[in-house]
């Protein structure tokens, strides 16, 4: 029996559950099939039972078979204790693209009354415990597709529930695809997942959406949105506002991230000396709004953070006031390269880049919408600073550059107004081709 691969088991789970009705708690009962690349197992539960050991014992019997496929149906499946996919299973529900507001409707939601719809887990174990077991671990060449995830207990008033994370992939080549992960409290962990596909996954992650880290063979993550469509009530934004963090990324050696959204989350893109060190990697089409700062760079490797294609948007949507939101801060600690290339950027925060560190930064063909109009768009007290072929739209300080800077290039951009950077270095600087209206 062939081991289980990611590519070809969309279609033998979409001929598996042909004809599948709405049955709330219990699985089809359609016959197991047996396709090329394994068995497709049917889960069977009673409604309200915990769904936990009838799933697992699934799970364990594709294991033992080499791989296949766990099969769910539409419906609420009870999940109180942790689930093991083992290498070459696949833990599958019935949707076949990505998911948002799978779960809609269920109490506490400001959208009570909506229809839900789908395979949904409602996990109800490790209240109140960060550090416990994940809901679900994923080992070498499994998978989990299809579903939405539910913590129906997290709170929306008052302090909210810690829980550990959902899914934690164990292995190489393992695929997180069509899920949402509505409201945990932790989402997707990959620590020494190597090649590991996190691909169309939605919802609202409360402390952290996504962790990378221990990386030595390149991992992908596409096509993922974080948005509040699970509750916006204040407690709950406010929380993610001032500690959520969307995407996380420790230690990885080419890491790719295509096409990925958050908002309202403290820091979208957060780069940080993992264990064994820090990322480099191509980060095309992303974008964070309604942030405190969208991306934030404490340390990255010397081949760099690659950006392109960016769109960040930083300010205090929700007024709380002491607050000091700028869309790029890159800490003294760095000492890889950091470039934007084609970004842009907006909204009304107190500055668009506030940059240290010993790692060159650039700007090119950037866009630099609105900042404080009393700070500047631009400050750094790094030691290299590159700023050609970029647009700033609104009058004011375009560029400060510190006592500390040693080298800077600004040169070949657009100033809406006068020009006015400002140099306080005495390293080596170039000022000039730089066209001015006032």
């Amino acid at each position: 029996m062939d081991v289980f691969n990611r590519r070809n088991f969309l279609g033998a789970t979409a001929v598996a559950t042909a004809g599948v009705r709405w049955h709330p708690g219990q699985a089809a009962v359609s016959r197991s099939m047996e396709p090329a690349n394994g068995p497709v197992i049917p889960v069977h539960c009673r409604p309200g039972q915990d769904a936990t050991d009838p799933i697992q014992k699934v799970l364990d019997k594709l294991g033992s078979a080499g791989g296949g496929i766990a099969q769910l149906s539409a419906g609420d499946f009870t999940v109180g204790g942790n689930l093991q996919v083992p290498q070459g299973v696949a833990l599958c529900g019935v949707a076949r693209g990505p998911t948002s507001r799978a779960a809609t409707g269920f109490p506490g939601d400001h959208q009570a009354g909506s229809v839900r719809h789908g395979t949904v887990l409602r996990a109800i174990g490790g209240r109140g415990k960060q550090d416990g077991p994940p809901l679900i671990s994923l080992a070498t060449d499994s998978a989990v597709t299809g579903l939405a995830v539910w913590y129906p207990q997290q709170r929306v008033s008052g302090a909210l529930l810690e829980y550990p994370w959902t899914l934690k992939l164990n292995g190489e080549n393992v695929t997180v695809q069509n899920v949402e992960l509505l409201n945990s409290w932790m989402g997707i962990n990959a620590i020494a997942a190597h090649r590991h596909l996190i691909r169309n996954v939605t919802g609202q992650p409360l402390r952290i959406g996504i962790y990378v880290d221990e990386i030595y063979d390149i991992g992908r993550i596409e096509d993922v949105h974080f948005n509040p469509w699970w509750s916006q009530s204040r407690a709950v934004l406010e929380f993610v506002y001032r500690h959520g963090e969307s995407f996380v990324f420790g230690r990885s050696d080419w890491e790719y991230v295509f096409n990925t959204f958050s908002f309202g989350y403290k820091i979208g893109y957060r780069f940080i000396e993992g264990k064994t060190g820090a990322c480099n990697g191509n980060f095309l089409g992303i974008g964070a709004d309604g942030s405190m700062h969208a991306v934030r760079v404490e340390q990255s490797q010397a081949p760099g953070l690659l950006i392109t294609n960016g769109e960040f948007v930083s300010f205090d949507y929700l007024k709380l006031g002491k607050v000091t939101p700028v869309q790029v801060i890159i800490l003294p600690q760095n000492h890889g390269p950091v470039r934007f290339a084609n970004c842009s950027f907006w909204g009304p925060s107190d500055g668009i880049a506030r940059l240290a560190g010993n790692g060159t930064v650039g700007f090119n063909a950037c866009t630099m919408v609105q900042w404080n109009p009393r700070l500047a768009a631009l400050e750094s007290d790094g030691e290299r600073l590159i700023v050609s072929s970029c647009e700033f739209q609104q009058p004011g300080v375009q560029v400060r550059l510190g006592t500390k800077l040693r080298q800077a290039v600004i040169t070949g951009n657009i100033f809406n107004g006068k020009s006015r950077v400002e140099n306080f270095s005495k390293g080596a600087v170039e000022i000039g081709l730089n066209s001015a209206t006032g």
